[in-house]
């Protein structure tokens, strides 16, 4: 079929959770996803930026079904409650996972639970909140997980033996193995849905190189300074806007031609139409995905109910 992500198949009466959905990439997810009519639940750690994202959204699409939960992906505590909040949901049609931790420090943080924090919040956050919404996700028919890779996985070499950077922090390093292992986590989730027969799919998405320079003006939530705009023409070959790198995960969440265990980038890897890709090797590996399904179960203290 032709895709058009300017015009998307009708998703009314399907409802979306969306990790970091009130800002960046997350928030043009999220209008996306409200402007084809779904209902869209913004789960953000911070409040004042989830009413901001909701008001621009309500302001635009006045019919918009939109509202937000607290999730702090850095604490099990908080996953917990944000998961018991989400669970009293009717339905759950795709849950998101765009929220994410990108190189906030040079030097390496923890966790309050005490792991690296980019591996902390970006995967074993995302893992403990789905294993907790999975009972929700197999009584809605057809949900699917849509877990965010990253070009980062082509650049850095996954260290399967240090995902948390013990040995040796670098912030980029550190992101890409974190990303390695939600790119595994995708994977290996659809490998466990289609052996237990469950008709929940997982897919995986990449964004590509979303610029906020290149991005439309949303006031209040997405405001590109001039300076940044400047920087977007002189690196033009980097990537268009992040309305433009949400549409991959848009896609795997809503085209109804879409497979379980698909990996969903722009054409050219930077930016473009999203189309299906071919991830690094490495992080699409069983043997990894198995290995990382167990340490996760026993680092978040949950057992996936799979």
């Amino acid at each position: 079929m032709t895709w058009d992500p300017l015009h998307l198949p009708s998703q009314a009466g399907k409802t979306f959770v969306v990790t970091g959905g009130n800002a960046g990439i997350g928030y043009f997810i999220s209008e996306q996803l409200a402007a084809a009519g779904g209902r869209v639940v913004i789960a953000s750690r911070n409040a004042t930026k989830a009413d901001a994202a909701i008001a621009v959204i309500r302001s635009r699409l006045p019919d918009a079904e939109v509202s937000s939960v607290a999730l702090d992906l850095s604490s099990y505590v908080a996953v917990r409650s944000a998961a018991a909040s989400l669970a009293s949901l009717d339905r759950i049609d795709a849950l998101i996972e765009n929220a994410g931790a990108v190189m906030p420090s040079k030097q390496r943080e923890q966790t309050v639970d005490g792991n690296e924090l980019m591996f902390g919040t970006n995967h074993l956050g995302h893992f403990l909140l789905t294993a907790l919404l999975y009972p929700r996700l197999e009584k809605t028919p057809g949900s699917r997980v849509v877990t965010m890779g990253s070009g980062a996985t082509r650049l850095v070499k996954l260290d399967a033996d240090d995902l948390q950077s013990a040995g040796k922090f670098r912030p980029f390093a550190a992101y890409a193995q974190s990303k390695h292992a939600t790119q595994a986590f995708g994977f290996e989730l659809d490998r466990r849905l289609r052996a237990a027969g469950s008709s929940v799919m997982a897919l995986v998405a990449h964004p590509g190189g979303g610029q906020d320079g290149n991005s439309p003006e949303r006031p209040g939530v997405v405001e590109p300074s001039g300076g940044q705009r400047a920087l977007a023409k002189l690196l033009f070959f980097v990537g268009g806007g992040k309305d433009k790198a949400a549409w991959p995960a848009v896609r795997a969440a809503t085209d109804p031609t879409a497979a379980g265990g698909q990996y969903w980038g722009p054409r050219g890897n930077l930016t473009g139409p999203p189309v299906l890709a071919k991830p690094v090797e490495s992080s699409h590996a069983e043997s990894f995905g198995s290995r990382l399904w167990t340490d996760s179960e026993r680092l978040v203290g949950e057992r996936f109910p799979l």
